[in-house]
């Protein structure tokens, strides 16, 4: 038998190798921990086989993963969620378990096996969505609002459901269950006093050593987990809680950084071990079934959400951006199928079912939302169905406006400062509805649209303002701004950002008046102002003197830095 050091050491060497891979075809790193299961299991080098020490880093893993999740289910988020992520959460949810259901049925599953899968099926992943849509700068989008709000929606469902399962793990009947669901229930209401009044007094203290709330963090997530698991449920659930009554702290932020290094080494050892898992002999009769299964996920859950965002008055492209992110299977649906198996209610083959169909799914979604700026403009024409002739975002009123300003950030704050001096009709333009609610709450008449949309941009006559202020860097954005202006023969003053200098020409090229570079405007203004002041310590301090009095009017007006 190998000595444990060795054959960890040698699967961690084999998941850099397959992950290196992975990345090179842009795919998430779960895809690279699976494979590498696969790779180290007994059907190839054999390096997992009977691991007690991935066992225990596994259970770990999915404890970090759901404590950090609680982390982000704060009440304060869960409030600003909002009826689109309300609505769209829990009618994709019942639309996708009951077609799901549907499905399994058709293609000869027993009936508990397919209610399971239904169920499974249905979660999407929070992990990977917020760093696909972190990495294409969409987080702050109105879609992206919508996808992580309703994506929380399903987060919450999923702890119900899991708190349910964990207890038929346990062996107990459905009497048992019901009665560990108030104990959880009535354990959670004891705990919410300690969390509001005890806990931020307690995380003030420990706060004083970034070490000592190390300690206490990792101590109230394995003794709320111990608290669980005495009272009937998993330790995952109390991880959970655990994460959820952090949440409301001034520190959950700086908790999950610190943690997610700790989440990420652990939970690689629960892929690994899936993958390693995953029965290939037993799996020639359900791959037509995973391809069925997967191609419902790709196609169907997009549409759905589409639906329910076209009722709900969105326009197609925002229906479709949020609709791309129920496009794949969740962490959380493994975890439901592993809890299965546990409970006895499902066969050991639907691990390596679920496990393919989440490799096809989470590969699939992935390229479609990396590249979903290319698709919808090749099917936009086909989707107009899903968008009502008075959208939300189309709403914008009819009139002759001499400034408009794209994207409010931190370049926007003073290019509004300096609007206000010159005119009064200007209009901000901006993806975040809380931040068109705030501008408009300080009286700057502020709308909020999608600019990616040339109709958008047409209702908004861009052709017919003086002067146009786009802050956003990206390149093919900016580009529509000017493809728009072309086709309407307008030629206004067009300042532009990018991030790039290749870019920046490029823009020039397109017709530009001027393009914005932000790293190179600090230290074009640093030069000039030690040119200027030279050994001069009172220049310095008058300019300091300024520049304090204008952070604190953002402060003021609850600017915030990303």
């Amino acid at each position: 038998m190998m000595d444990p050091f060795m054959q960890f050491a040698s699967i961690i060497l084999l998941v850099l190798g397959v992950s290196v891979i992975t990345k090179l075809f842009k795919q998430p790193l779960i895809i690279g921990y699976i494979l590498s299961g696969v790779i180290a299991g007994p059907f190839f080098l054999d390096l997992v086989h009977e691991s007690e020490v991935l066992s225990v880093f596994s259970e770990m893993g999915i404890a970090f993963l759901l404590f950090i999740v609680g982390l982000h289910l704060s009440p304060k988020v869960i409030s600003e969620v909002g009826r689109v992520s309300l609505v769209a959460g829990v009618g994709q949810i019942a639309f996708t378990s009951a077609i799901g259901f549907v499905i399994g049925m058709l293609l000869g599953f027993p009936v508990m096996t397919s209610i399971y899968l239904a169920i499974a099926l249905t979660f999407s992943s929070t992990i990977i969505i917020m760093k696909l849509l972190s990495d294409k700068d969409a987080l702050e989008k109105l879609y992206g609002k919508i996808s992580i709000g309703f994506l929380l929606v399903q987060d919450l469902v999923a702890i119900l459901i899991l708190m349910i399962v964990s207890s038929m793990a346990s062996g107990t009947g459905m009497d048992a269950v019901f009665q560990s669901i108030i104990n959880g229930a009535l354990l959670t209401l004891i705990l919410i006093p300690f969390s509001i009044y005890v806990l931020p007094r307690l995380t003030d203290h420990f706060a004083k050593s970034q070490e000592f709330l190390f300690v206490f963090t990792i101590s109230w997530g394995f003794g709320l987990s111990l608290l669980f698991l005495y009272a009937g449920f998993s330790i995952e659930v109390g991880a959970l809680v655990a994460g959820v009554m952090l949440s409301m702290s001034p520190y959950s932020h700086e908790i999950s950084s610190k943690l997610r290094p700790l989440r990420d080494f652990f939970i690689m050892s629960f892929f690994i071990i899936l993958g390693s898992q995953m029965a290939f002999g037993d799996m020639s009769s359900l791959i037509i079934p995973a391809i069925i299964f997967s191609v419902f996920i790709l196609v169907g859950n997009p549409f759905i959400v589409m639906i329910l965002m076209g009722l709900l008055g969105y326009t197609k492209k925002t229906g479709f951006m949020a609709g791309l992110t129920v496009a794949q299977i969740s962490e959380f649906s493994l975890i439901l199928i592993a809890l299965g198996i546990k409970s006895g209610s499902l066969p050991q083959e639907i691990m390596s079912f679920v496990t393919i169909i989440g490799l096809l799914t989470i590969a699939g979604s992935t390229y479609m939302i990396i590249y979903s700026d290319s698709i919808f403009k090749r099917i936009s024409g086909f989707l107009t169905i899903f968008e009502r002739k008075n959208a939300r975002e189309k709403s914008t009123t009819k009139k002759k406006r001499d400034y408009i300003l794209l994207g409010y950030n931190r370049i926007g704050f003073s290019i509004i400062r300096a609007f206000s001096k010159i005119s009064k009709r200007f209009v901000v333009v901006d993806y975040n509805p809380g931040v068109v609610k705030e501008l408009q709450n300080e009286g700057i008449e502020a709308v909020y649209g999608d600019v990616d949309n040339s109709e958008f941009l047409a209702d908004l006559d861009i052709h017919k303002s003086s002067v146009i202020v786009s802050t956003i860097p990206e390149k093919e954005t900016n580009r529509l701004i000017l493809e728009v202006l072309d086709r309407n023969n307008a030629r206004p003053i067009v300042i532009l950002t990018a991030r790039q200098l290749e870019d920046a020409l490029e823009l020039y090229d397109a017709g530009a008046t001027y393009v914005i570079l932000p790293h190179f405007l600090g230290g074009e203004f640093a030069a000039q102002l030690i040119q200027k002041a030279g050994k001069n310590n009172s220049k310095y301090q008058k300019e300091r003197k300024r520049e304090i009095k204008i952070l604190k009017q953002r402060l003021k007006i609850k600017h915030r830095f990303s």
